[in-house]
Order: C-alpha cells, then sequence, then structure tokens
C-alpha cells in the first residue's frame, strides 16, 4: 500500500476547507479520511450533532459504498415532503463499488439541497481515487476532515491532553503520561477511558486518581516493572515482575515496555540540545527527553549497550524462541536492574 503514505502531501495541496475532527462543521459533501476510526467517528458524530441542534428534524440515512445499489444516493437526498434536512453517511468509500463510483462523481456537479454527505475513506486502498480528487479539486463544495493514524506515544499524549482540554478538565501531567501508558496499544480504549474520566471525576485528575481507576491494566503494570529496573532497584524490579505475572500479565509487553525506555535513552544519550529542539527533531515530547535524561543516571555506554542486546534477545524468546518466556523476562530484568551482563 505504498500510496497510502503519499495522502497527507495531496491534502495539503488540497483546494477545499481542511477541518479538525474535534471542531468539524457541516457542507454539501464533508469527506472524512484516514484510517484513525476513533477520531473518524467523533467526526461524523460531530456533524450530525451540528445539523440536529440546527434542526431537530434532521433525516439521517446511512449507505454501504461497497454494497450499494443503484440510486441510492439521489434517493436519500432528494428533498422530502416537508423539505426536513438530510444527512447521509456513507461507508466503505474505499472499496466503493463502480455503480457507487459513476453516481458519487456525477452528484459532485448537482448537490442536493439541504442535503450534507458524509464520505468516509480510511485510505486502506486508492480505490474512489477519482472521486478524492474531485472532491479536493472543489467540485460539490466540499470540506474534508483528516484522520490520520495516531501510532507515535507523542501523538497519543496529544490526543489524550485534547480529550480533557476539549472538555475544560485539568489533568496532571504524570497523571496523563499514566494514562497514555496504560492504554498505549489501543487509542479507542484510550479514548474511552478520557472519556470515564471525564464523566466520573470532579475537579482536577491527579495521578493516584488514575493509578486507582487503570492501576491494574497490564501496560501500566510493564511500566512499573520498567521504571523500577531502570531506576537499578534489582529487588523492586523483581517484586514487580512477580505481581505482574500473576495478576496475568504477558511476558510480551513486559518486554516491549522495558525496550522503548531503552531505546529511548539510546537516542538521547550524549545529546546536549535543549530538550525542546531535541523533542521536535526526534519526533517527542519534551517531558519525554526530560525523563529519558533522567532513566540514564547512573547508566554508561557499555551498559546502556549490554541492555539493548539483552532486550533484542528477550523480545524474540517472548515471541516463540524460547520455551520459557518468563525466564527470559526475567533474565532481561536482571541485567537491566543491574546494568551488567546476566550471571557477571
Amino acid at each position: 500500500m505504498t500510496p497510502a503514505p503519499r495522502r497527507p502531501a495531496a491534502r495539503s495541496a488540497s483546494a477545499i476547507p481542511q477541518l479538525s475532527w474535534r471542531a468539524p462543521q457541516p457542507a454539501p459533501i464533508v469527506l472524512v479520511s484516514g484510517p484513525e476510526e476513533v477520531c473518524a467517528e467523533r467526526a461524523i458524530s460531530g456533524v450530525r450533532d451540528y445539523l440536529r441542534a440546527e434542526d431537530p428534524s434532521l433525516e439521517v440515512s446511512d449507505l454501504r459504498a461497497d454494497d450499494y445499489e443503484s440510486g441510492s444516493l439521489l434517493g436519500l437526498t432528494s428533498p422530502s415532503l416537508f423539505g426536513e434536512p438530510r444527512l447521509v453517511r456513507v461507508s466503505g468509500v474505499e472499496k466503493c463499488s463502480d455503480t457507487f463510483l459513476t453516481e458519487a462523481i456525477a452528484y459532485l456537479q448537482t448537490p442536493q439541497d439541504g442535503a450534507t454527505v458524509i464520505l468516509r475513506h480510511t485510505g486502506a486502498s486508492v480505490r474512489g481515487k477519482k472521486l478524492l480528487d474531485a472532491i479536493r479539486s472543489g467540485s460539490g463544495g466540499g470540506v474534508e476532515v483528516a484522520c490520520p493514524a495516531i501510532k507515535r506515544d507523542s501523538d497519543k499524549y496529544d490526543f489524550a491532553a485534547g480529550e480533557f482540554s476539549a472538555a475544560s478538565r485539568r489533568i496532571a501531567p504524570a497523571a496523563l503520561r499514566a494514562l497514555v501508558s496504560a492504554f498505549s496499544d489501543d487509542v479507542t480504549e484510550l479514548a474511552a477511558a478520557c472519556q470515564q474520566l471525564i464523566a466520573d471525576v470532579p475537579g482536577d485528575i491527579g495521578e493516584q486518581v488514575v493509578e486507582r481507576y487503570y492501576g491494574g491494566r497490564v501496560e501500566a503494570t510493564a511500566f512499573t516493572v520498567a521504571d523500577t529496573a531502570i531506576a537499578g532497584r534489582y529487588g523492586d524490579a523483581l517484586i514487580a515482575l512477580r505481581h505482574a505475572l500473576t495478576s496475568g500479565a504477558d511476558p510480551v509487553p513486559l518486554v516491549a515496555a522495558i525496550a522503548s525506555k531503552l531505546r529511548t535513552m539510546a537516542r538521547v544519550a550524549g545529546t546536549r540540545e535543549p530538550a525542546r529542539e531535541l523533542a521536535a527533531r526526534l519526533g517527542m515530547k519534551d517531558w519525554q527527553i526530560d525523563r529519558a535524561r533522567r532513566d540514564l543516571a547512573g547508566w554508561n555506554q557499555g551498559a546502556l549497550a549490554i541492555a539493548i542486546q539483552a532486550a533484542a534477545r528477550a523480545d524474540a524468546e517472548v515471541k516463540g524462541a524460547s520455551r520459557d518466556p518468563v525466564f527470559a523476562v526475567e533474565r532481561l530484568v536482571t541485567v537491566v536492574a543491574t546494568r551488567a551482563p546476566y550471571g557477571a
């Protein structure tokens, strides 16, 4: 799928307005593009709520572009007897049928008055590119809401921070970091966790609140093991590891958490740039740089190299190269916490 990474460049040259998924607005055509489903769902719901607030009689209909019956789009967007506003949500545009593609492109030439058509394209394929190009050229009077993938830790941190900011709620930086760590593998669950805290917790949200709600998450436990091992607290690290394993934690995320922190330390080690400049260059956050520099206290280049090699070995072993993944993660914790080769 090599064309997919090039789409942002195409959007930047678009002739139509680019809207944030947090603040979408209706238009005759609303293109919701990109793979991040939680953002796309928010954008689509936001357009619906906007239109419904203007007129509660809004008619909402759904179509599938990949299972499309000829004439459906025009039929659902045509004015009704009483002239209610219409919203048509079209999913699966990235796998649309030829019939839908032909009719959608024709619809752009004469959009129906009072109708809003939302086209959802995940970017999973180049199918429908002719339609997207037509929309982005300005045909149909459309707008685009981009929903790029949220993969990097810094992007997840920004996403979660935005959830609380949008709700005019304050969360302590340490609490926000703990929350992101607890749901680092699933943006949808991260969004749900943010909304639960916003709904359930009055006032400011601190680290203890996040720990009370989500301290049992495997990922949070994994980072506890990683933090204590990297700090050189060997006994505490083994206790945390045993607690994690008896609580049902899988060795894979435990190793991944340690390896992630070691990689960040390696990227930061030896640099003297200000945190903000280094963070911008590495695609990280200021606090990640500061934390990595604190984690590097007591480490030298040789010990860090040994730990990274041990993490690579453990990663392979917990993913099937060893019959005893628990021993593999125990050995890694020992190497990291003692900052020496295993058995030295």
